[in-house]
């Protein structure tokens, strides 16, 4: 059985966006050595999985992107957890903030590239019968992306196996919390930590 990691940039009193899910905190401390544990682990996964909106504001981002992070994104099956089926309602203001802040080149998609994203897998079903489906597949770990809704019914339901919470050094005061669906404490196990050089502070833990 493959595990489920859950994947989320945290600011350090514990928000995932900011209000309005914006994200640009999060690219003043993003640093080289940041992107080169991000593109190492994103490898490691055998399949992305996410919500709805999530998947629309990466599929108008990373078939055109000239980052490194492009290639795990645009190479690795994507799964879309949606009870509407997808559309092309807009996208996000994290989608804003990141062609706003972090502007790169643009490239033609390849058809591969186009097909990953025009036709994910799409999960419809009950949350925890869909992730149990998954774990129960041959292959390397399932990588959950989020966005905060999605992320947190994971948490409520405490069906990832590890938690990839990369902390940034700053406080939004508020914005979009991770763990408050929690009906009860969920005890965690800290395993591993990474510091990199912008200061933010990777933890991974898994439940105790």
């Amino acid at each position: 059985m493959r595990k489920l990691i859950l994947r989320q940039n945290m600011s350090v009193d514990g928000f995932v966006g900011g209000p309005n899910g914006e994200i640009d905190w999060i690219f003043k401390s993003f640093d080289d050595s940041a992107m080169s544990w991000t593109l190492e682990t994103l490898w490691q996964a055998g399949v992305h999985i996410m919500g709805s909106r999530t998947f629309r504001d990466m599929a108008a981002h990373w078939p055109r992107s000239t980052e490194p992070i492009a290639a795990p994104m645009n190479e690795i099956p994507k799964v879309v957890f949606t009870r509407k089926g997808l559309d092309q309602a807009a996208t996000t203001q994290a989608l804003a903030d990141a062609t706003r802040l972090r502007p790169q080149g643009s490239v033609a998609p390849t058809p591969s590239v186009l097909e990953s994203w025009t036709n994910p897998g799409v999960a419809q079903g009950d949350l925890g019968a869909e992730i149990a489906r998954l774990k129960q597949q041959a292959g390397k770990p399932i990588l959950a992306h989020g966005g905060a809704s999605f992320a947190r019914s994971l948490v409520r339901q405490r069906l990832p196996d590890e938690y990839w919470l990369l902390v940034y050094p700053v406080a939004l005061g508020r914005g979009l919390p991770l763990f408050t669906e929690l009906e009860k404490p969920l005890d965690l196990k800290l395993v591993g930590t990474t510091a990199f050089d912008g200061g933010v502070v990777e933890h991974v833990y898994r439940p105790a």
